[in-house]
């Protein structure tokens, strides 16, 4: 009997005990204070899907500027970087022989000219046989060939501007010899700059002329300028799989050179989409989740479906409705059924894009 009750006095004992060690922390469980957690609002934004490539910047037109003829050089009329316009005279090349046949082509012409209309009374009454009058009009014919040749020997020597545009660095100087080839200077037409870069096949079907493009250079940092699609390449390059795709920047100020190497955005789409920050998407194996807080300020778990992303944001395609306050900080000390104090986030008005990494 004895020993009954000292088993019945330590099995109280030892409840006691129990129990006073549980009881903090029942009581630190059930005074947890409530967890902040930092919310968005989703919200439609405008979303582009876009495509990110390198091109190098060349003129709308360009040429060297050389002589037609091996000639001397009488006159230089332009400096480095000038601008012109079409038809202005650059170069000045020896024509004292070309003159001279010019003139002496004029004078055959009006001389066979006056005979002819001397005769020509003498024909009609038919003094003069026709066979006459028709040598004299192959001889005018023939001084008016001969006229064109030497006029045209004599426009060889003035070298012009084709179109308007740029000048750039001056090669000749007065007194020397330029022959066809050598370089007397450059022109290029910059109001407009072609920018060729590459896009890979696998966006094909989504190339379109009037497409735009953004296009950024190193020496303009943070500038952004814009254009558009103008030409597709007809082949792929076998090699790369890529294809060529030409856009038109306009360059009113000429402060895009041709060489240059730019950053190309080109827009393949631009509509309205539901956007959510990346942090707020939580990844199970090939499923994806989000928090968002009902009326009450309980969690609740929903499964999304996403479409385009970006580094920082995402496109919810469905899941999730709008002005849904969404969980994007604070997810590991949360979860579903816990009630939460809410915070919102600063909300920053911006452009939202989809891109992928840039091919050269």
């Amino acid at each position: 009997m004895k020993k009954i009750i000292i088993i019945v006095l330590i099995l109280l004992v030892a409840a006691g005990y129990f129990y006073n060690q549980q009881a903090p922390v029942t009581q630190a469980k059930n005074s947890r204070p409530t967890p902040n957690v930092v919310v968005t609002k989703a919200s439609m934004e405008p979303i582009r899907d876009e495509v990110e490539a390198l091109g190098t910047s060349k003129a709308n037109e360009s040429i060297t500027v050389t002589a037609k003829v091996t000639e001397v050089v009488t006159k230089v009329n332009f400096n480095d970087g000038d601008l012109v316009d079409k038809g202005r005279l650059l170069v000045q090349l020896q024509d004292s022989e070309q003159r001279a046949r010019v003139t002496v082509a004029k004078v055959k012409v009006k001389d066979h000219q006056r005979e002819l209309e001397r005769i020509r009374t003498l024909v009609t009454s038919q003094t003069i046989a026709e066979l006459e009058r028709d040598r004299l009009q192959t001889l005018i014919d023939t001084a008016k060939a001969e006229l064109a040749q030497a006029e045209s020997a004599l426009r060889d020597r003035r070298i012009t501007a084709p179109f308007s545009g740029a000048l750039g660095l001056r090669q000749v100087s007065t007194g020397a010899l330029v022959s066809p080839g050598n370089a007397i200077t450059t022109l290029d037409d910059i109001s407009v700059i072609k920018l060729d870069f590459s896009v890979p096949e696998r966006f094909l079907q989504s190339l379109a002329l009037g497409k735009k493009v953004e296009a950024t250079a190193v020496a303009f940092d943070g500038e952004v300028f814009e254009g558009k699609v103008v030409s597709i390449d007809s082949r792929i390059n076998p090699k790369t799989r890529a294809v060529i795709v030409r856009a038109e920047i306009p360059n009113p100020k000429q402060r895009l050179l041709p060489g240059m190497l730019m950053k190309v955005k080109l827009i393949k789409t631009s509509r309205d989409a539901l956007i959510l920050p990346e942090s707020a998407i939580i990844p199970i194996q090939d499923r994806h989740y989000v928090y968002w807080v009902n009326d009450e300020g309980v969690i609740e778990q929903k499964q999304v479906e996403l479409g385009l992303r970006k580094r920082g944001w995402v496109e919810i395609i469905d899941g999730v409705a709008l002005d849904e306050q969404i969980v994007i900080r604070g997810l590991l000390k949360v979860r579903p059924g816990d009630k939460v104090k809410v915070t919102f986030s600063e909300r920053f008005s911006f452009l939202k894009q989809a891109s992928v990494e840039p091919v050269v």
